[in-house]
């Protein structure tokens, strides 16, 4: 898994899955960006935690394309290259599904801005830089919530679909130069849904074959899979789920 010399951009880097997958990429020799939108100083922190050198702290909001674009300029300028681009960022909020009235307009618009329009402005702001790379990849981390429409709540499953379906269209007009895939999580044990208890995640891998929780580094070693060694595969979900899909 040699990644010598490669430039990654994680977003959300400071999150539980970005940062997992910040430490096996730079384990691999690549220098990273760990990306955040409101935690300068996690994110500073998880820079400084990784082996290597020349890994640093950007804020990258998903909310601000004038920003994401001078991001990705920074990165230009700072490294020359950008071969990896991980979308780790994401929003959402714990909504009883049966519960209509709850899911608000403006929860419907913030859960799509955030998992939607934010990656893929990421992605149309870095594409120039990594066309130039000549092998560079994306990998977005969506959801099962996306094909079995559960999850935190309806909109967060709709939106990880979009964005299952938008890495499917960016596949076609990003190559040759540039994989897309997806890594698709269960429940994962982090703090990236506020309100949601280990026993709550435990709940959801009982019911699936493996009855395990979803690590965020077993997360990571999918990201390192998708960068390193399907070489020959793009438009595609890669499921981290213990087997939900399955079962």
């Amino acid at each position: 898994m040699d990644l010598q010399d490669k430039v990654a951009v994680i977003t959300g880097g400071s999150g539980a899955i970005g940062a997992a997958s910040a430490h096996r990429m730079a384990q691999s020799g690549a220098k990273i960006v760990v990306g955040y939108n409101s935690k300068p100083d996690q994110a500073e922190s998880v820079a400084k935690s990784l082996p290597g050198s020349g890994h640093r702290a950007m804020r990258i909001p998903m909310l601000e394309t004038p920003l994401i674009r001078e991001a990705a300029a920074i990165v230009e300028r700072e490294y020359g290259r950008c071969d990896v681009l991980v979308n780790s960022a994401g929003f959402t909020r714990m909504i009883p599904h049966a519960d209509l009235e709850a899911l608000t307009d403006d929860l419907i618009d913030s859960i799509f801005a955030a998992n939607v329009r934010g990656p893929f402005a990421t992605i149309r702001a870095f594409a120039p830089l990594m066309k130039r790379s000549g092998d560079a990849v994306i990998v977005n981390i969506s959801s099962v919530a996306a094909i079995v429409g559960t999850g935190s709540n309806i909109a967060y499953g709709a939106s990880k679909a979009a964005l299952d379906t938008m890495a499917l269209s960016l596949a076609r007009v990003l190559g040759p130069e540039i994989r897309v895939l997806t890594v698709s999580p269960a429940a994962v044990d982090t703090a990236f849904v506020p309100g949601r208890t280990t026993a709550m995640v435990e709940r959801v891998a009982a019911t699936t074959p493996l009855k395990r929780v979803v690590q965020a580094d077993e997360v990571a070693q999918a990201v390192m899979a998708a960068v390193v060694h399907l070489t020959s595969s793009t438009g595609w979900i890669i499921p981290v789920d213990g087997g939900k899909l399955v079962g």
